[in-house]
């Protein structure tokens, strides 16, 4: 190999290694949280995206200010006062009705005459209802609903009455729902973000098996919620 082929080689050499230099250097912006050139991003990393945002038309298609003006915009709203989600389901549109009864004392009493449960008081319910109370309620009415649970135990907070203890024992089912619905006192929220109104309905029969004392309470609700009248419907 002559001395000019070998030099022209090195420099090749040196060439395509300052390029590659200068390609990683490139690729390392002074954002610190920017990632650089990547290749291909999307196959491995997705972009976050905000809640609630309009992130627009594809910039490729439209205006820059197009695009930013609908991002800067809300995209969810939230339904219009009155109206009534639509159910799939003709036996439990009702639980999409208006809640009637207001956040007061006088609320939570009216609620506790005149508020019955649409479900029946039957096995499956029970079952149903103790798999939402162990996920939301354990944690301070404890497994069997005696005010003995964790965040009691653990976090000295206040220990609220059992169920089948002589202040909880005669609470009826639409007080329980409205408890739910608002919260109660100071201690207990409200769980109308966590539980819709069937769930919470399951909820209070469960209680309501432990207000008995682990077993099912005789005279309970065992009709299926058509049976009830619709003006009790209607206030679900």
């Amino acid at each position: 190999m002559s001395v000019n082929t070998r030099t022209m080689r090195n420099r090749t050499l040196q060439i395509g290694t300052l390029t590659a230099v200068v390609v990683l250097l490139s690729a390392c912006g002074g954002d610190p949280n920017s990632p650089g050139v990547e290749y291909m991003p999307d196959m491995y990393r997705s972009p976050a995206m905000e809640a609630y945002l309009d992130h627009g038309q594809d910039p490729y298609y439209f205006d820059d200010a197009v695009v930013k003006a609908q991002r800067e915009r809300q995209s969810a709203r939230k339904p219009v006062a009155g109206t009534v989600p639509f159910s799939m389901d003709p036996a439990k549109a009702a639980f999409n009705f208006p809640y009637p009864y207001p956040n007061t004392p006088d609320g939570y009493e009216q609620a506790g005459l005149e508020l019955k449960s649409p479900i029946p008081m039957i096995q499956e319910n029970v079952d149903k209802g103790k798999v939402l109370y162990d996920r939301f309620c354990l944690h301070c009415h404890g497994p069997k609903g005696q005010g003995d649970g964790a965040v009691v135990k653990n976090g000295n907070y206040p220990q609220p009455p059992a169920y089948d203890g002589a202040q909880l024992a005669g609470l009826s089912e639409g007080k329980m729902f409205h408890s739910l619905m608002y919260g109660k006192n100071v201690a207990m929220g409200s769980h109308a973000g966590q539980l819709d109104r069937e769930e919470r309905w399951l909820v209070v029969q469960y209680v309501k098996y432990l207000q008995a004392g682990g077993r099912m309470p005789s005279g309970g609700n065992t009709g299926m919620a058509a049976a009830a009248p619709v003006d009790t419907l209607n206030a679900q």
